[in-house]
């Protein structure tokens, strides 16, 4: 399996706990309470790139959103969109909070989406720096050439394909993404049950065809049937790469 590539927005975070130790003076632990014993966790930044136009990119990202949510100690995650208006599924209370947490957030327009905040914004890195420790994201990148700026932000990495996509462009793709970093993770999506297909063994990961599956995702919540567990496998996969 390929190796996801990580970003260098662990630096940041390096950097700020590095200042807050010599600003602030840590307050005495209180007998019995963990208060000033816990540091806030970083949550990860998953980049989803789709190779082309139809490959299903949009329901891979939110479907995953929808797992890393559930999996997460405040129930919500960011995914991005190219618009967060219009008809939306209604939003868990774990995923209002996060939207209402980014109205200050400047260029950002937040709308919760079952389990998901999905946000329109004009820039990635200061949506990244907003969550950092508050929600996971995923950047859901429209095409290949919009990759480079979430790969840089991201962790992880993941080009989606479909079966009618050529697995050379994965590969140069992939390739031109991991210059001095991990190659990202190839998924291959809507594969049909039986189908013989000329990406057989060339992705990381197979995703199976399921319109309602598909259908959940985009309403912000986690796939049923094979597509949830094999979406659940792909966020295990991720967790264990960091």
């Amino acid at each position: 399996m390929s190796t996801p590539a990580f970003g260098a927005r662990g630096a940041v975070a390096s950097a700020l706990t590095a200042a807050a130790g010599w600003l602030v003076e840590p307050a005495d632990p209180v007998e019995g309470s963990s208060y000033g014993c816990q540091i806030p966790a970083e949550r990860v930044v998953v980049a989803v790139v789709g190779l082309a136009p139809g490959c299903g990119a949009t329901a891979v990202a939110r479907g995953l959103g929808a797992e890393l949510a559930a999996r997460d100690e405040d129930g919500a995650c960011v995914v991005t969109t190219a618009k967060a208006g219009g008809v939306v599924a209604l939003g868990l209370p774990a995923a209002g909070r996060l939207s209402r947490s980014l109205a200050g957030v400047p260029g950002v327009a937040a709308r919760a989406c079952g389990r998901l905040c999905l946000a329109e914004c004009c820039d990635s890195a200061a949506l990244a720096g907003a969550v950092l420790y508050e929600a996971p994201l995923v950047l859901d990148v429209a095409s290949p050439q919009e990759a480079w700026v979430a790969a840089a932000l991201a962790d992880s990495v993941i080009l989606v394909a479909a079966p009618r996509v050529e697995p050379a462009l994965a590969a140069v793709v992939a390739d031109s993404l991991s210059r001095g970093a991990g190659a990202p993770l190839v998924v291959l999506n809507r594969v049909a049950v039986g189908e013989d297909h000329r990406w057989s063994g060339r992705a990381g990961f197979e995703l199976p065809e399921s319109r309602m599956g598909a259908q959940l995702a985009l309403a912000g919540r986690e796939p049923r049937g094979e597509l949830g567990r094999a979406i659940a496998r792909l966020a295990d996969a991720l967790a264990g790469a960091r």
